[in-house]
């Protein structure tokens, strides 16, 4: 379990703060509007209306007792940057920000940001791979070069064994889980024989996975 705080309670903060309620850590939600930090409050560990860009009252809040701070104010930069450079001289373990544009993201990470994360951006290039691949049922990009994929086995698979395919030096993937429905197999074994009702997880160069969706 962790401490999270977020400050900012848009569509981002707001999806934020309940994935990580349900994923049974403690929360603390702080915002200046009133009416959304109600909507919440009742939702998470504990919840405050206020302005953050007050060193005051991030004093109070104690930001060193906290594992993760989520800075996720997306309409007004300059109080972005602000609070989490206030974050950062008043000691908070990590800092995350939300940034919308290459050059905001920069500035947060000169001004203490450990990371950023761009919600909208990632969202939009996350579907854009899915619809337009066919086939894709999802797509995960953990580095520029690397991702991974959820797509249907090959009509040629179908009966035979990961190890009679060959599959990791003929097509140059690891197939990390297959998928039935909601039941998930991590890492089948080198007997898995596919039954074409299945989807696999891929992990793929985006070449090598480019050339195996077009064989889909």
């Amino acid at each position: 379990m962790k401490s999270i705080l977020v400050i900012g309670l848009g569509r981002f903060g707001r999806h934020l703060c309940l994935k990580f309620m349900s994923l049974g850590n403690e929360v603390m939600i702080v915002d200046q509007n009133e009416e959304a930090v109600s909507a919440l409050a009742g939702s998470v560990t504990s919840a405050q209306i206020a302005d953050c860009t007050d060193e005051a009252v991030l004093a109070e809040l104690g930001v060193r007792n906290f594992d993760l701070c989520f800075v996720c104010i997306g309409t007004n930069f300059a109080s972005s940057l602000l609070i989490t450079s206030l974050l950062k001289d008043m000691g908070a373990r990590r800092v995350i920000a939300k940034a919308s544009q290459d050059i905001h993201a920069k500035l947060l990470l000169r001004n203490g940001a450990d990371e950023v994360v761009y919600p909208e951006r990632d969202s939009a290039e996350r579907m854009a791979v899915r619809l337009s691949a066919q086939n894709v049922f999802d797509y995960i990009e953990l580095t520029d070069e690397y991702s991974i994929y959820e797509v249907p086995p090959l009509e040629s698979w179908i009966g035979r064994s990961v190890r009679e395919l060959d599959v990791r030096n003929r097509h140059h993937i690891n197939i990390l889980a297959v998928k039935q429905g909601d039941e998930l197999r991590p890492m089948p074994g080198a007997d898995y024989r596919f039954t074409g009702s299945e989807h696999i997880l891929a992990l793929a160069a985006k070449e090598d996975a480019r050339k195996l969706l077009k064989r889909i």
